[in-house]
């Protein structure tokens, strides 16, 4: 194969990493979906172990509140975390057997500099994207923090919603402060998440919709648009 940017193959993704990002996808909408539902029975937000309607709250939401809903939205949320979860633990095996992270996503040491530093801020302030090109500073830290931290933290935090976990794992309510504490942080997390995925979006659609549909679809680069990347993008664990 010829000898590209290790970088190129984000033009054309392997196997894994097209089937978990597409399963993540239909696993996160399930979750924004049936966690507004769940919200809505109680769009109140505390902080310690306890809160009721009968408790001041720490956060009241401007979301109109509709009792007795949430039990399908319930049941949905419960599937979708585990399919995240079961999706997310095949993405990090394989990630660390193939070196995806150490190639993809782990920023280099030059990468670091003040120029470039700069010059990568100011792109993203003016929203400017390359094409075709390596992932750029702030992407690759902000894939990292979203794979490392909060998808992590709403696990964690989900978790320690569930009566079933924590009374196998009291600790988890120390870890958060309390039952309500760990649904705010869980709640905040989300959102985070959420807007995560629209700037993803967005960025996806300024670099060329149809060529990074086409990258994370059928696995190989349009050769057309991008005639720079070569035959090494698909070499990478497909």
């Amino acid at each position: 194969m010829l000898n590209v940017p290790h970088q190129a193959s984000k033009s054309g993704h392997s196997r894994v990493v097209r089937i978990t990002h597409w399963v993540t996808t239909l696993a996160f909408v399930a979750l924004v979906v049936s966690g507004y539902v769940i919200t809505m029975t109680h769009p109140r937000l505390y902080w310690g172990d306890t809160g009721n309607q009968m408790t001041p709250a720490w956060l009241t939401l401007p979301i109109t509140q509709k009792f007795g809903e949430s039990g399908w939205g319930r049941s949905l949320h419960f599937l979708g975390a585990w399919v995240l979860v079961l999706t997310g633990l095949v993405y990090v095996a394989w990630s660390a057997t193939a070196h995806h992270f150490a190639r993809n996503l782990v920023p280099r040491r030059e990468e670091f500099s003040r120029s470039r530093v700069r010059s990568e801020i100011s792109k993203q302030l003016r929203w400017h994207v390359q094409r075709g090109v390596e992932y750029g500073l702030t992407q690759k830290v902000s894939y990292l923090i979203v794979i490392l931290l909060l998808i992590p933290l709403a696990i964690l935090t989900g978790l320690t919603l569930s009566p079933a976990v924590t009374a196998a794992y009291p600790w988890l309510f120390s870890l958060f402060g309390g039952f309500q504490s760990a649904r705010t942080i869980h709640f905040f997390d989300s959102l985070v998440l959420v807007l995560f995925v629209l700037v993803h979006v967005i960025m996806v659609v300024r670099s060329g919709f149809a060529h990074q549909m086409r990258s994370m679809t059928l696995g190989r680069p349009s050769y057309g648009q991008h005639p720079h990347l070569t035959t090494d993008a698909v070499s990478d664990g497909r």
